[in-house]
Parts: C-alpha cells; sequence; structure tokens
C-alpha cells in the first residue's frame, strides 16, 4: 500500500499500475511468463507426474456467458487500519514469482489428520460458482480478473501462476480428475488448489473488520486473541471449509472474499442457515476453484446451478486427501 494514498482506498484499486489487475488506463497488458511442473497424485503413494512451459499473459479470456457471470463479482470495498504483525500457525508462501520447475513426482497424500467431524453450522443448498487464479474476465476493470485476492496482492505469483491451462495469452480452467488428486494438468501450484471464497472480507470491508471480532465464531481462539484490531492479519484467510454435494465430501480453504457482498455475517456465521444476501450470479453463496469442482462432481465446468452443503471444520479435524499436499495456514495479508 502506498504511504500517500488515503486508507479509505480499496487496495484493488491503490496498486501500482504494474501490480493492478490489468486494470491500467492505456488498456495494456502485463505479459507473465511462469514455468509450470508436475500435478499431484490423489491420496496415493504412487506418484503422478507432468510438465509444461505456459507462458501467461494477461488478457480477456471468458466468454460473454461467463462474463455476464462475473463481471460484477467483487463490490469495490475501503480499508480501515495498518497491519500489524500476529502469530501464525505455518510459515507464509513465498511471495516470490516461482523459478522454472522441472517434472517431480508428486508427494503422497498426507496422513490422516481428523475424522472430518465439525461442530460448526451447517448451510444447506448453497449455489456455488467456479473461479480460478488467473482468471480475467475485463482486461479494463480494475477488479477484473483473479491476479489478486483480498488477501493476497500477489496471488497469481505466489500461487504459481494459472491455475489452469493457457490458451492463446489466456488463462483458461479445466476438468479435474481424481487420478491426479484434481491437481492441474500443466503446473504445480505453491499454494493449495483446494481454495474458495466466502462473502466476508474481515480485512478490507470496514464493517466487516468492525465487526469481525464479534461475529466470527473462532476470534478468541487462541491463535487469534488480542489480535482482532490488527488488520495485517485475516481471521478468515486459509481458514478450512467442509463441502459436500451428492454423497461427495471434500475439503478447501479460503483465499479470497465474494461473490458479490463482503459483510454478509448472517449467512456465513449464522445458526439459522440464512441464504446468501447475494442476488447476483444465480444467488451464489461462494465461489470454488477447479480442483474443488471437480472433487465435488459439478454438472458445469464454470457455471451456476451447481448447490453445495457446506460448513467451517478445524484444521486438526481435517481428514486425509489431496487437499492436504499442499497448505498453508498462515493468516498474514500480503499487500
Amino acid at each position: 500500500m502506498s504511504p500517500s494514498t488515503p486508507r479509505h482506498i480499496h487496495p484493488r484499486h491503490l496498486l501500482p499500475k504494474g501490480r493492478r489487475k490489468i486494470g491500467a488506463l492505456t488498456g495494456s497488458l502485463l505479459a507473465l511468463t511462469l514455468m509450470f511442473g508436475a500435478g499431484f497424485a490423489y491420496e496415493a503413494a504412487e506418484p503422478v507426474s507432468a510438465s509444461a512451459s505456459s507462458a501467461i499473459q494477461e488478457a480477456p479470456g471468458k466468454s460473454a456467458a461467463a462474463h455476464q457471470k462475473n463481471a460484477e463479482r467483487k463490490a469495490q470495498q475501503a480499508a480501515a487500519a495498518a497491519p500489524v504483525a500476529e502469530p501464525v500457525a505455518e510459515p507464509a508462501q513465498p511471495a516470490t514469482e516461482p523459478a522454472a520447475a522441472t517434472a517431480a513426482p508428486a508427494p503422497a497424500a498426507a496422513a490422516a489428520a481428523g475424522s472430518g467431524t465439525s461442530s460448526y453450522p451447517m448451510h444447506t443448498k448453497i449455489a456455488a460458482t467456479t473461479f480460478w487464479v488467473g482468471e480475467i474476465f475485463d482486461a479494463n476493470a480494475a477488479d477484473g480478473s483473479q491476479m489478486l485476492s483480498t488477501y493476497d496482492a500477489n496471488w497469481f505469483a505466489n500461487y504459481g501462476g494459472c491455475d489452469g491451462v493457457s490458451t492463446g495469452g489466456a488463462c483458461d480452467t479445466e476438468p479435474r480428475v481424481a487420478a491426479n488428486g484434481f491437481f492441474p494438468s500443466s503446473m504445480t501450484p505453491k499454494q493449495n488448489p483446494f481454495y474458495l471464497d466466502l462473502p466476508y472480507d474481515d480485512v478490507n470491508d470496514p464493517t466487516g473488520f468492525a465487526n469481525r471480532g464479534t461475529v466470527i465464531p473462532w476470534a478468541n481462539d487462541p491463535a487469534y486473541a488480542g489480535q482482532v484490531g490488527d488488520q495485517g492479519q485475516s481471521l478468515m484467510k486459509n481458514r478450512w471449509v467442509k463441502l459436500m454435494k451428492d454423497g461427495q465430501t471434500c475439503y478447501g480453504q479460503i483465499a479470497d472474499a465474494g461473490p458479490g457482498e463482503y459483510h454478509d455475517s448472517e449467512y456465513v456465521f449464522g445458526a439459522g442457515d440464512a441464504r446468501p444476501a447475494n442476488a447476483r450470479y444465480g444467488g451464489a453463496g461462494m465461489d470454488v476453484s477447479p480442483a474443488l469442482n471437480g472433487c465435488l462432481g459439478f454438472s458445469d465446468l464454470n457455471g451456476m446451478s451447481d448447490l453445495v452443503d457446506w460448513q467451517f471444520i478445524n484444521y486438526e479435524d481435517v481428514p486425509a486427501g489431496p487437499w492436504l499436499n499442499v497448505h498453508s495456514n498462515d493468516n498474514t495479508v500480503i499487500n
């Protein structure tokens, strides 16, 4: 965040032109070239290897239908206080752009960590849309891509590049399969590919930040107690969520906020199974990554018709699975 910028301006709109989500007034495109590595095996010790190199250029790459779904995905919000340090459970992922990688065997799925049980309220029949790191749906909009998230201004680089395939200079999604642990086929992610968002931004939305100490159930847990007023730490980033659909159960971590609303505490944290306040994108109450899309068996690769049940779950209760192959519980905000 620039020290000369008023603090009530949302960080998505105060990044230098070279770091904005390609919404530069000149309409110029930022070329990002990343070399990608191997996918991961799904809950098996036997490795699955793949290698590829993709030149990623920031340019529009979505169909008209997808554009209609996403054109207003995230509301522009304001920020509140300055960041302060907070202890975190695990070290942050590197904030540097990845070096060229060669194909390497994927690690086996992590050992069983938990039973999968949770006492948090259940949310049922929630519409879920799909988003992915590197998705660009409006090259001229300040908030027209998934190159950064509300918690990570360098999300694209820190993740490792396009969470999909490069097609004609655009980052497109792709089907995910269990044989590859639902990992991308053409790159090796440096962060958990099982990610999602929920419509509560506890850092950059002023209402969300002001109320997070009272509405977020774990705000006074030992890992967060005394840090509620620290805008440099998020109480939402990398929290775990259990998702269920048609007999499938998968797990993911929060990596962004949305869709459409940013302090919908009644829906996100309430015990009454409230409907999302968001009325756009089919009334969606969350976005999920391509890995979760595949793991849950969504009927549409990038649609608005799939419904899920979900609830928060503590990290120690998350069972073994490909969602534990690459993960971090770091909650530091990266500006």
